[in-house]
């Protein structure tokens, strides 16, 4: 009876455990089946055979593409290997990374390095040269192409046998590129340097030559000048007009020489008074201002005091403030604004105790293509600021219109003005004013000597 029982619980188990799997089965069944029509029906396998193929048919023309960015990528190489110009490239941590064959002998590179470094080693240790180092830092810090020049001297790696090698001037121009790496091209401006020097050299001898002649010329004019009738006077005026424009040519192309010559060994640096300095240049230029009404209008410290060269210093103020007179319409104002880092003025980025200066006129301003080359030695600028020349000759052979355009300037005078400015270690740029549009020259001199004279109390 005991053993009946027991095997009825046991078929009842069973046929409970057979149709809980039944159940079990049925229901992952139709989970599947769900799940299949659902992805029957949200994806198109017409639709995904088509892609495949596609894929399968455009793998041939992208492995094409590929191979040509591959060519293009060899070409560019061999483009780079084979320029007149040094290229490099560097890493996010100056380890350089690329180098062709002229950028390896202008850093003279004692271990041959072209195309892609094998190790990349820091940039220093391959080249010496600082401020190759600082120019690539400048690019990636402001992210702009940068440009700097400046000369390469050899360092021997064994103080008790030194090489002699040249020394050359370098210009090199740093590109920021992706994640950090930058850029260099270098140029050699060994060549470019001896035909500036030639050219110098040559004007300062012709110069030269010619002033003899010119003095000669003049005086025999002047002698004339009251020796002969008064019709055929206006000649001779005419001729000792042009002798003293040429002698002023002359003298601005020996001064130019020699401020190119010496630098600062040629300037007699004095503590100078900046606000009177203008003044006394006002003064002296007055009865020409006079003349169209024009009034000057100053801002900036009542003192101020400059270590600067005072004659050169006043010629640079001379010809900016005649520049500024000869541009200006009738009464009108000139503005002369001295900014420094000093108490007593208006401050601006500068320099410890450094200065600037700006000079404005209220003309038509400075032509777009000009501002590049204003300081250009013999560069002409729009005629509109040509400065007009009206002639009486008295002779009837000879008719110029009055207010005909004449340039009688010799074209060095913002040339000389920037070369005392850098003699002086600062710089000059011109521009035209954004709100009425008149010609604006700013110079800035960072000059460690400057000071007001509330420093010094």
């Amino acid at each position: 009876m005991i053993n009946a029982e027991r095997g009825t619980v046991a078929v009842i188990a069973y046929l409970m455990g057979l149709l809980t799997g039944v159940l079990l089965m049925a229901w992952h069944w139709r989970r599947q089946k769900r799940r299949l029509l659902v992805l029957t029906q949200t994806h198109s396998w017409q639709a995904a055979l088509g892609r495949l193929h596609q894929l399968l048919t455009d793998q041939p023309q992208q492995q094409l593409q590929l191979d040509d960015l591959g060519h293009s990528r060899d070409t560019l190489e061999q483009i780079l290997q084979a320029a007149p110009v040094g290229y490099l490239q560097v890493d996010d941590e100056n380890q350089l990374i690329w180098c062709n064959h002229e950028a390896s002998r202008l850093l003279r590179i004692n271990q041959p390095l072209t195309g892609p470094v094998p190790r990349p080693r820091l940039l220093l240790e391959v080249a010496r040269s600082y401020e190759l180092d600082a120019l690539i830092d400048q690019a990636r810090q402001t992210q702009t192409p940068c440009r700097q020049e400046w000369m390469l001297y050899q360092i021997s790696p064994d103080p008790m046998h030194p090489k002699d090698a040249p020394t050359y001037p370098l210009r090199g121009y740093a590109l920021p590129l992706k994640q950090g790496q930058v850029g260099v091209f270098l140029e050699n401006r060994q060549e470019a340097a001896l035909l500036t020097q030639q050219r110098d050299r040559w004007t300062s001898d012709v110069a030269h030559e010619l002033r003899t002649p010119l003095t000669s010329i003049r005086l025999v004019a002047e002698t004339l000048q009251s020796r002969v009738d008064p019709e055929q006077r206006s000649w001779l005026d005419r001729l000792v007009n042009e002798t003293i424009r040429l002698g002023n040519l002359v003298e601005d192309l020996l001064k130019l020489s020699r401020l190119q010559t010496d630098q600062l060994q040629g300037l007699h640096l004095t503590l100078v008074d900046l606000p009177q300095l203008i003044e006394s240049t006002w003064q002296s230029l007055e009865p020409l201002a006079a003349v169209k009404h024009i009034h000057l209008n100053y801002s900036g410290p009542p003192q101020y005091q400059a270590k600067l060269d005072k004659t050169l210093f006043h010629r640079v103020l001379l010809n900016l403030i005649d520049n500024a007179i000869k541009h200006s319409p009738p009464e009108s104002l000139i503005y002369v604004q001295l900014a420094t880092s000093a108490p007593g003025g208006p401050t601006r980025s500068l320099a410890p105790n450094g200065f600037t200066l700006d000079v404005i006129d209220q003309g038509s301003g400075f032509n777009a293509r000009d501002l590049p080359y204003v300081f250009d030695r013999f560069y002409r600028a729009d005629p509109s600021r040509s400065r007009p020349l009206s002639l009486t000759t008295g002779s009837p052979s000879i008719t110029i219109e009055a207010g005909e355009e004449i340039n009688q300037g010799t074209g060095l005078g913002l040339a000389i003005v920037s070369q005392i400015i850098a003699a002086h270690g600062g710089t000059i740029r011109a521009a035209n004013h954004p709100d009425w549009g008149g010609g604006v020259l700013s110079l800035t001199i960072p000059s460690i000597h400057s000071h007001s004279p509330e420093s010094q109390a």
